[in-house]
């Protein structure tokens, strides 16, 4: 039950932290009508976020470690983006109503999901959030 509990807490935070960046981020967007949609939107959505950064993050990584030490880590800012690119439109192929408008507000909505997300992983006590 712990981790299942663990797991919902996960995509919960992922979810408010794609929330958060639809009201800051000029671009990204949830067309959902009533807010029973968007909330059913922004968690499939940050379901589809958690597989990408588990299934191709880790292979980025490692096939890109000289780009991140050469950049001290900045290329993870634009690997960050990019994979919020393709969140984006893998949900729209799947007809989530959730968009990305480009890669600068990827590039920004990647920021706000990680500070966002890092803030409420923090608050959240870690009883809950087993990571």
């Amino acid at each position: 039950m712990g981790g299942a509990l663990a797991f919902v807490i996960r995509v919960s935070v992922v979810a408010v932290s794609l929330w958060v960046a639809t009201l800051v981020v000029d671009g990204i967007d949830v067309a959902a009508g009533d807010t029973s949609s968007q909330v059913l939107t922004l968690l499939g959505v940050a379901l589809i976020f958690g597989l990408v950064n588990a299934v191709l993050k880790p292979i980025i990584k490692v096939v890109g470690c000289p780009f991140y030490v050469l950049t001290l880590g900045l290329f993870g800012l634009v690997v960050n983006a990019l994979l919020f690119l393709l969140v984006g439109f893998i949900a729209d192929g799947l007809g989530l109503p959730f968009t990305v408008g480009g890669f600068g507000a990827a590039f920004v909505g990647a920021i706000v999901v990680a500070v966002v997300g890092f803030v409420l992983h923090f608050v959240i006590p870690d009883r809950l959030d087993r990571r």
